[in-house]
This record gives C-alpha cells, sequence and structure tokens, in this order.
C-alpha cells in the first residue's frame, strides 16, 4: 500500500523528487529565498558543489549531463531574480545543444501584487521570461504539484528532444507545509521507433547510392557503435557537427571530422546522391556559412519531429531514437551499390584540401595541439570554450575517438563555457581526464571558478592560448578595415592568478613544454593554468564562424 500524504514543506518537496528521479549531485549558490531546498539536500543524499557564480552552476551542471547522459545530475539551485537571471546564458547554451539541464529557483509568492511593490530581488515575470529559454517553465501553485513539475521535468529529458527546464517555487511556498503523498515518478521508456516502411526506404535509397555520406551530429552519440558499422559497410565517408565530434573516431579512414566548414567538404556533400544526417541540426553553426544545396536525397533521423522540416527539409524522414534507427538501416540485406566511389582516397583527398588553407597562426597552433593529443589518454575529455583555439584548432585538428569526448558551446556560442564545464565533468567522474582549452577573453567571463577547483582539490588542467584579448573579434574590425576598439586586453599573469586563488600556473613557450607542463597538471591535485602566449593573429583564410562559432560534442544522447 502506498503511502499515504505527509506534511511537508515546499523545499523539502523539492528536494524529495530530485532524490526519487536519481539526483545525487546539484550545483548552486545559496541565497535568502533557496535556504529552505539547502535545509534537506544532506538528509536527501544529494552532495553540492557551490561555483562563484550562477552562471558557473549552469555550465558545471551542463558539462555533467553531456558526458554522463543522467539528467538527475544536471540540477541548479539558484535564488530570485539576479541569481536566475545570472544563470540565463548558461540556460540559453544547453537549449541550443539539447541538455537536460533542470534549473530550479524561488519565485515571488503566490499573490504578489502588481506593479511592483519593492520586494527583495523583485523580478517581475521571471518564469514567463524562462519560458523563452526552456523547454518549459513551471510556476507551481501547490506544495503537492513540485513533485508532478519535477516528474514532468524528466520526463521529458528521458523520452523527447533534451532541453533545460525551469521550475519555479514561489516564496511562500516554499516554507509553507501541506500534505503531500510520495513524488510521482518519470515512467520507463522504450526508445522511439520510426516507421518499418520508412526505414526500408531510407534503407534502400542508401545500398543503391554511388556517393553515400553520413553527417553526425550530437544525437549520433548514443549510436557510435551502429553509425560505424553503417558507415563501414555503405564505404561511406563520415563528416560530424562540432557536438557530433567524438560519435565517430576521427583515427578512422573514413572520418573526415569536424570540417563541415570547408569548401571542399560542402562541395562533396551537396555532390552526393544519398546523405544520411543524424541528431542534427545541419544549422549555420555548423557550416559557418551558407547551407549547401544538395542535390541527393537527403535522410534525416532525429528524436524530434521538427527537425524534418527545419534548415534542410527531409526527403526521408526518420524519427525516433538514434539508435533504433540505426539498428533498423542495418537489419537490411547489405548490398552495396554498383560502381561506389572508393571511399578511403575520396576522405584521404578532402582532409588534404581541407588544410592546405590552414595558414598562419591557425597553423602555428596544430603542433601544440598535436601535443595535447599525444599527452591525453584515449578516455579524457575536453572542454573548450567559443575561442579561435579551439573553433579554428581544436575542433578539426585535435582528433578525438571514443570514449574521449569534446564539448563544446556551439550555436548559442557563449564565452566562460570551458572552466566550469570542466568542473562539472570531473565532479561527476573524478578519475577521468579532463582538460579545459580556452583563450584568454573567453577564459576571464568565468575565471573566478578556479576557486570551485581548488576547493574540489582534482587535478584539473586548463590550457590558456593568449593572444591579449578577443582575437575573434579584433580580426573581424581588421577584415572589415576598422580601426580595432574594445578587443585587447592588458597583460595578465593568468599563471600567478591561478596561484593566487591555490591553483598552479605554468607557461608553455614550445609544443615541448606545454606537454610537460600538462603531464604534471594531470597529476597534481587542484587547477593547473598552462599559458600559451601567442601573438595577435590576422584574419584566418576560410570564413569566419557567424558569432555564435562552433567545436565540441554532447551527452550520450543529448547535445545536438
Amino acid at each position: 500500500m502506498a503511502a499515504g500524504p505527509r506534511a511537508i514543506t515546499g523545499g523539502e518537496a523539492v528536494v524529495r523528487a530530485l532524490a526519487a528521479h536519481g539526483t545525487d549531485l546539484a550545483f548552486g549558490i545559496p541565497g535568502t529565498h533557496n535556504l529552505e531546498i539547502y535545509r534537506h539536500l544532506a538528509a536527501y543524499g544529494i552532495r553540492h558543489i557551490a561555483p562563484r557564480h550562477e552562471q558557473g552552476a549552469g555550465y558545471a551542471a551542463d558539462g555533467l549531463a553531456r558526458v554522463t547522459g543522467r539528467p538527475g545530475v544536471a540540477v541548479a539551485v539558484t535564488t530570485t531574480g539576479p541569481a536566475l537571471l545570472n544563470i540565463a546564458a548558461a540556460v540559453g547554451q544547453a537549449w541550443s545543444d539539447s541538455v537536460p539541464l533542470l534549473v530550479v529557483s524561488p519565485g515571488m509568492p503566490l499573490r504578489h501584487p502588481r506593479p511592483a511593490t519593492g520586494l527583495l530581488h523583485e523580478t517581475p515575470g521571471q518564469s514567463e521570461a524562462f519560458g523563452h529559454l526552456t523547454a518549459f517553465s513551471h510556476r507551481v501553485s501547490s506544495v503537492a504539484e513540485i513533485g508532478a513539475a519535477v516528474a514532468r521535468a524528466f520526463t521529458l529529458f528521458r523520452t523527447g528532444r533534451p532541453r533545460p527546464v525551469h521550475i519555479e517555487v514561489p516564496l511562500d511556498l516554499l516554507t509553507a507545509t501541506e500534505p503531500a503523498g510520495p513524488p510521482p515518478t518519470a515512467p520507463a521508456q522504450l526508445p522511439a521507433r520510426p516507421q518499418p516502411d520508412t526505414v526500408r526506404a531510407a534503407a534502400g535509397a542508401l545500398e543503391r547510392a554511388r556517393r553515400p555520406a553520413l553527417v553526425l551530429g550530437g544525437g549520433a552519440h548514443g549510436a557510435r557503435a551502429e553509425a560505424l558499422a553503417l558507415a563501414e559497410r555503405l564505404g561511406a565517408p563520415v563528416v560530424t557537427t562540432a557536438n557530433g565530434k567524438g560519435a565517430f573516431p576521427e583515427s578512422h579512414p573514413l572520418s573526415l571530422g569536424v570540417r563541415l566548414h570547408s569548401p571542399a567538404v560542402q562541395q562533396w556533400l551537396a555532390d552526393s546522391d544519398a546523405v544520411l544526417a543524424v541528431g542534427t541540426e545541419l544549422a549555420e553553426s555548423d557550416t559557418w556559412s551558407a547551407l549547401p544545396v544538395l542535390t541527393g536525397t537527403l535522410i534525416r533521423a532525429d528524436i524530434d519531429p521538427a527537425q524534418m522540416y527545419a534548415a534542410l527539409p527531409a526527403d526521408i524522414a526518420l524519427v525516433g531514437d538514434a539508435r533504433e534507427i540505426l539498428r533498423g538501416l542495418l537489419a537490411g540485406p547489405g548490398t552495396a551499390g554498383a560502381g561506389r566511389t572508393a571511399a578511403h582516397g575520396t576522405v584521404a583527398d578532402l582532409r588534404s584540401e581541407a588544410d592546405a588553407a590552414v595558414t598562419g597562426p591557425d597553423a602555428d597552433r596544430l603542433p601544440y595541439l598535436a601535443a595535447i593529443r599525444s599527452v591525453l589518454p584515449p578516455a579524457a575529455v575536453l572542454t573548450s570554450d567559443s575561442a579561435q583555439c579551439c573553433y579554428h584548432g581544436a575542433l578539426p585538428h585535435l582528433p578525438v575517438d571514443p570514449p574521449g569526448r569534446c564539448l563544446h558551446p556551439t550555436g548559442f556560442g557563449t564565452l566562460g563555457y570551458a572552466l566550469p564545464a570542466a568542473i562539472g565533468v570531473k565532479a561527476g567522474e573524478p578519475d577521468r581526464p579532463v582538460v579545459a582549452l580556452s583563450g584568454d577573453g573567453g577564459l576571464q567571463f568565468t575565471v573566478q571558478e578556479l576557486a570551485t577547483a581548488v576547493e574540489l582539490a582534482l587535478p584539473l588542467p586548463i590550457v590558456v592560448f593568449d593572444n591579449g584579448g578577443y582575437g575573434e573579434i579584433r580580426d573581424e574590425m581588421t577584415a572589415r578595415g576598422d580601426t580595432p576598439v574594445a578587443v585587447g586586453h592588458a597583460p595578465l599573469d593568468l599563471g600567478a592568478l591561478a596561484r593566487a586563488y591555490g591553483g598552479h600556473g605554468a607557461r608553455a613557450d614550445t609544443p615541448a613544454a606545454l606537454a610537460d607542463a600538462l603531464r604534471t597538471a594531470l597529476t597534481v591535485a587542484g587547477p593547473t593554468v598552462i599559458t600559451v602566449p601567442e601573438p595577435p593573429a590576422p584574419p584566418p583564410p576560410f570564413p569566419h564562424p557567424p558569432s555564435a562559432a562552433p567545436c565540441g560534442a554532447p551527452a550520450e544522447e543529448t547535445a545536438r
């Protein structure tokens, strides 16, 4: 017999519902309005990590969710008003990259009058505002409703396209005591499967193709083995989006890596007679330019039916779980198309043509990236920022094979992601090597999280390419013929700053020095900032990414 209602506060109802869904770690900062939530965390076995800024809490939860695929730990607790608005950038990034981030905040009292009355942290319509950043923003109206709201969030995380959710609990409900029965829990769901006749049509188109192509996005991470098997059966070259990096082994002879920005790769894609795009928006932030005009059959596989009509509409629409879809395609007879192009030679030529365009400072970074790769073990996680060293560097030129990962803020393109995301990964998987990669401009958006990393006392290298400011924007100004304005920073000793926080600092003027510093940083407790000095760079020889620039990957089946 189920237990009857028990009188609990709204704060306890929040924590109890989170624990019922497997939450064992939350990120956030306590404040006057959320203390009733914090009171109950320990009793329900939920560990808490307090970053120095709510944006850091959101990025940390995001990073952990991408790597573990467990939305139960992607929880950030904020207070009302400024704290909730502080986390908005992280919520926007989680929306863009399809990450299951749950943000819980207090709100104004149930019967709060309007216009404003001058309450502390008073923010009109904060739940309505977050409704535009999330899959949904739910303002509860009773203690009993809290459990249902949390269950609704986890049902979305488990069954649809995972995106952030905001749950707001009015201040008076947090401390109010009301009877509430056991919290409902999100049901276990079987993976969604597409229609068999549609799968057969897609399999036939791929088998008949003489020049098939695969594009893997973040939604393909849960189908890595199947994607590899299908590519090998078809002899099809594979290119990944930024968030798809790591969904296909980049050491494989069929891999083009993350090179959708290359004109040569875009032309190859346009000329392919069958393109299978798995778990990707096929968006401008993937190609850094206008989308190519495809001449062949476009087959889209995605959990989100809306993607079948977005950007490039599908000729054959496979709506469902990526693994189930690819397993269905593999279940066919497997006869290769006659006269199919020798794919290995195609890949080698495309790689060479794309890489030949890399000159100047971008080419100068390549030995440093090779040094990082030589030190990192295969399962390491690289977190990156919206910085030149990432989208011009690590994105196409630091290869990753599963189970390794590369996490990047794609699309929304926020700055300051790398360090707190690395903290989140390290907090959830302390034995897994993690390296953050950033520029000096991006790092300083969240540099205060060095203090959080010190408190965790876990090895965490942060490699920073220092070009004295916002190098990408400086390049764009120069390319326009403008005089650069507000893009240069005064020199800063980042290593000394790390030591001031209680961490470590190093400088790497050569790739060998970077490799040595990285080896040490992977073994010492706490964060190590390794500065790689760079001169200000001229504009790159290939097109700039749009303002929201890419380099990374998502949770097992989350980010796109």
